[in-house]
Formats: C-alpha cells, structure tokens, sequence
C-alpha cells in the first residue's frame, strides 16, 4: 500500500474537483478535507484509491469475503491445485478453527473429518480421478490463499460489516487486525469505524 499521506492527497485532489477548490490545496489540507468528506458522506470521493490485500483463510470464509461486489478477487484454485504433489506436501492444508479447544469433543470430531477428506481425496486421485472431480470431497476448512482488490469506499464498506460481532468470528480474525492496518496507516479514512 503507498504511503497514507499520499493517498490523502490524492483524495484532495481529485475531491477539490467537485468543489472547484484547488486553490485551497497546501502541504497540510488533505487531512483536514477527508475529515470532511468522510463526515459528509461524500464517500465517492474515496473510490479512486484501490487497494489489493492477499487472504489466508479456509474456503468457507473465503465464501463469505466473494460475496461483497466492487472487487476483483483471484483465489487458488481446487480445480487446478493437485495437493497430492510434492509442492503440496502430499497432503491437503486445513485452517484449525479456532474456536474449539484442542480437547474438545467438536475439535476432535473435526480432525477426524479432515483426515477422513484428506484419505478420500488422495485415494479419488490415485484411483485416476482429476484433481477437478476429487475437490468434491474437500472440506470447507481447506486453506485457501485469496486476493481482494477494491476502492476504499468498498474496503470501508466490508470493515463495517465483517469487523461487527455479528460476523463470523473467522472473518472477524481477519478483518479486524486488517482494520487496523488500515487505521494506522490511513487513519483519517477509518476513524469512525476503528473507535467503534
């Protein structure tokens, strides 16, 4: 992501545009004027900055993260991934939910269901199957590696909601920490969503 005070700038300046108030442009404006656009609800103002953000996630969240529009999205492929290879490990790669203590009855149930995929996946391929016929028995817990790109009236769009303790609690671990990042390196775009 380029420098937050840069960004700022162009914001300014593309949002003076609208007012016919360049000439009010100085070294230190920017912060003050996206304050304002944000306040207003001028949000379109923002849409000429994109920012692109790479996922590591299981499937189902990745589900969950397509769902917003005004994005690009580019995601690893089960069709095409033959995770019985060498670059793979010989085995399928599953994101542990962290919600369920390793003890746990439920966390037990669901290694066993990962293993159980993993031994029926390997097996399907061995058999002759492609890997684009054997991912039908993968597991929404697989790991996946996604990236996003949208404008930053977007990325404030989906914060807003997959940051919200509404959300599932694995959007919300990685959206939250993101939130962050985008605080604290553009702060004057994400105030108000990060004091929430």
């Amino acid at each position: 992501m380029q420098n937050g005070a840069s960004i700022l700038k162009q914001i300014e300046t593309a949002g003076r545009t609208c007012y016919k108030s360049e000439d009010k442009i100085s070294a230190d404006s920017s912060v003050g004027f996206v304050k304002r656009i944000i306040k207003s609800g001028h949000h379109s103002v923002i849409e000429h900055i994109s920012v692109s953000v790479r996922f590591i996630c299981d499937r189902g969240i990745s589900h969950e993260i397509v769902r917003h529009r005004l994005a690009a999205y580019s995601q690893e492929s089960t069709r095409y991934a033959n995770y019985s290879m060498n670059k793979f490990g010989n085995e399928i790669t599953v994101i542990k939910p962290y919600f369920w203590p390793e003890n746990s009855l439920e966390y037990l149930e669901w290694k066993k269901a990962m293993e159980n995929a993993e031994q029926s996946y390997l097996k399907l391929l061995k058999s002759g199957a492609r890997p684009e016929q054997a991912r039908s028995v993968l597991p929404n817990s697989l790991k996946t590696e996604i990236v996003m790109t949208c404008n930053l009236r977007e990325w404030r769009h989906v914060l807003k909601l997959r940051c919200s303790k509404a959300s599932h609690p694995q959007i919300r671990e990685l959206m939250i920490p993101l939130l962050a990042e985008f605080h604290e390196k553009i702060p004057v775009l994400f105030d108000d969503l990060y004091d929430q």
